[in-house]
Formats: structure tokens, C-alpha cells, sequence
């Protein structure tokens, strides 16, 4: 099992999760971050640290395309250690769905 960064994350990317993961295994996207899948632990701190709730175990039903995302952009995006500025929208984007045509494959800054 690992976790999924699904979502919510979306225009959000809040990166609470990012402290507390003791394997740094986030990888930060222009306006997401994902989890790499061969890097996570499995130790479930980083999910109840989400204020969007976008970190979910992967045995969740229907993530089979939030697991090719994570898997993908985790390889091309930079690592992310610690936490950065939150965006400025970032409350006005948490509760929306259907952002996935917001999702950007520019990759962020990392560290």
C-alpha cells in the first residue's frame, strides 16, 4: 500500500504534508504535488496533515488514474523537503471539484 495525492490538491497545495514525511517522498508540480509511489512508506502521517483531504491510502476504490499521475509526475517534477508559501487562492480552490482540467504539468520550484 502507499498513498495517493488525488484532487483536492489541485490549486490548493497546501504542503503541510511535506513536513512531516519522514522519506521525502513529495514532489512538488506548478499547482500539485504528488507522492512517488516506490518512495512512500506507508506510514500514513502526512494524510490527516491535509487541510484539503487530497492524500487518501491507495486501496481507496477508483484511484487508478490518480496513480498514474502520482507515478508520472513523480519523475519528472522536483523533490519537495519542506513546506513553501501556500498559494494566495488556496482556500477558494479547496472545497471545488472537478479541477483536474486545472492540473498543470509544469513541474514547481522543489528545494
Amino acid at each position: 500500500m502507499t498513498y495517493v495525492v488525488i484532487e483536492n490538491c489541485i490549486k490548493c497545495k497546501y504542503q503541510d504534508c511535506v513536513e512531516v514525511c519522514p522519506v521525502d517522498c513529495f514532489y512538488e508540480g506548478e499547482n500539485m504535488l504528488v507522492i512517488h509511489p516506490d518512495e512512500c512508506i506507508d506510514c500514513g502521517v502526512c494524510e490527516p496533515e491535509c487541510p484539503a483531504e487530497a492524500i487518501v491510502p491507495d486501496t481507496e476504490p477508483d484511484l487508478e488514474n490518480w496513480l498514474e499521475i502520482n507515478a508520472k509526475f513523480a519523475a519528472e517534477w522536483p523533490n519537495l523537503t519542506r513546506k513553501n508559501d501556500t498559494p494566495d487562492d488556496a482556500d477558494d480552490w479547496k472545497d471545488k471539484s472537478g479541477k483536474l482540467e486545472q492540473l498543470s504539468p509544469n513541474p514547481g520550484a522543489g528545494d
